[in-house]
């Protein structure tokens, strides 16, 4: 399905999509579902495996407007783990491809793309984006390189927890534009 030459000038065609809870079973090639844990329990495997090791922290509350379950842009950060989670657990949704980063020497004869970051990846691929519903007080927590799209509601607007980087949408934000390079545009059915 992948096109390097698409005609943008017709209508991009529109592929629905099932989200499906997550959970930490569900979500675990996409990164973590962090849930409640009771107080005084030790770190562990359950709680948010963070790198956040490529500059300075930072941790906000991000609020969000007009948000559709449409969506035809997906990104990805390659130097940090990102976490999201909607304050009052309202829900939310969020669409995800597969981290593609690579070493351009291991791959020969691929789509091989150089990020503006420097970073080399592979697009994501139409067919290999997922949707996740996220209900409740749980935070999602992206592995490096986790291309998503959202958050994605319904309501008019909605306030997130955002912990990632102070720099990641200025150095670390590569965006692959499905309508441009694909045809494709994405609507969540639920």
């Amino acid at each position: 399905m992948e096109s390097a030459g698409v005609n943008t000038t017709s209508l991009p065609s529109v592929m629905k999509v099932k989200p499906i809870e997550a959970t930490p079973e569900t979500f675990k090639e996409f990164g973590q579902v962090i849930e409640a844990s009771p107080d005084g329990e030790e770190f562990g495997p359950r709680d948010a495996q963070l790198d956040l090791s490529r500059g300075i922290p930072r941790f906000y509350i991000m609020q969000l407007k007009d948000r559709s379950l449409r969506f035809s842009k997906i990104t990805h950060h390659a130097n940090v783990t990102q976490c999201l989670g909607s304050i009052g657990g309202n829900v939310w949704y969020l669409g995800v491809a597969k981290p593609s980063i690579v070493d351009p020497t291991d791959i020969k004869g691929a789509d091989i793309v150089q990020s503006h970051c420097g970073h080399f990846y592979l697009p994501p691929a139409v067919d290999e984006v997922q949707a996740f519903r996220i209900s409740g007080p749980k935070f999602i927590k992206l592995n490096h390189g986790t291309w998503h799209a959202g958050p994605l509601f319904t309501d008019d607007k909605m306030d997130f927890y955002n912990l990632e980087l102070n720099n990641t949408n200025v150095v670390d934000h590569t965006t692959h534009d499905f309508i441009k390079k694909n045809g494709v545009v994405f609507l969540l059915d639920d």
